[in-house]
């Protein structure tokens, strides 16, 4: 029997992850428990169209062998004062993180943010996520040997063909943003794109489907099992059950 991949270990995973999942409730995006990261995506204009900086991450840890945006969980020197949103103090976090990371040095009030991802509940390992999107940071990069072992500018969809053949991990919140990022042609259009269109929030509920995991947003009609409302054939879920992952938005 071949060796799994790590695509295989991380759908393995995800797989295992959902055997406790369960319909959201109203509380579960602020839940107190839940720990909260911030994740950068660092952009710039390449020879070939926009590229974002990915990090590949050790062969051990939560997020092993994955491909993903320098970033990491909320310490509590982030937080100023005791009144502070959650947002702000991942703001400051996430240019702590970058910085330990890559060495490279952000500018906070050049951060927009993106999104904000909240993990199914009932999951075993959740961890609430703010994504912000900056303009490439100066510097040379200098990678924390404990946080990264790779560095790589990426064209969005050039990393999600490398993952749609196995060749490179991501998970879905990253998988996700690079689908957006595709859509754009250069840093400023990104930047346009988020400022005008505010925080989108992803309040994630995981279900079984034909071939494996499906992950569902608002939007979808599956999304709330007890909504009275009809079905409408909307959608927006990501099928992670096999490769190349499939994402499914209307409306």
């Amino acid at each position: 029997m071949p060796e799994p991949t790590p695509a295989d270990r991380t759908l393995q995973a995800l797989s295992d992850s959902m055997g406790g999942a369960r319909s959201r409730r109203p509380e579960d995006a602020t839940d107190p428990s839940v720990p909260v990261a911030a994740t950068v995506v660092l952009l710039r204009d390449g020879t070939g169209g926009l590229e974002a900086l990915m990090i590949e991450r050790p062969d051990r840890g939560s997020f092993a062998g994955a491909w993903v945006f320098p970033g990491g969980k909320l310490e509590a020197a982030d937080r100023r004062d005791a009144d502070e949103p959650e947002e702000a103090v991942a703001r400051t976090a996430g240019v702590r993180e970058t910085r330990e990371e890559t060495a490279l040095a952000v500018d906070p009030d050049a951060l927009v943010t993106l999104s904000c991802w909240d993990p199914p509940p009932g999951l075993a390992l959740r961890i609430r996520t703010w994504f912000f999107v900056a303009p490439s940071a100066a510097g040379v990069i200098a990678l924390s040997p404990e946080e990264a072992v790779a560095a790589e500018w990426m064209r969005p969809a050039d990393a999600l063909a490398r993952h749609g053949r196995g060749d490179l991990t991501l998970y879905p919140p990253t998988w996700v943003t690079l689908h957006g990022l595709a859509a754009h042609a250069d840093t400023a259009s990104v930047l346009g794109a988020a400022r005008l269109g505010g925080v989108q929030h992803f309040e994630t509920v995981a279900r079984r489907g034909g071939e494996g995991p499906v992950l569902l947003w608002q939007g979808d009609d599956e999304w709330d099992p007890d909504a009275a409302a009809a079905a409408s054939g909307s959608r927006h879920r990501l099928e992670i059950g096999a490769l190349p992952w499939r994402y499914e938005r209307t409306g």
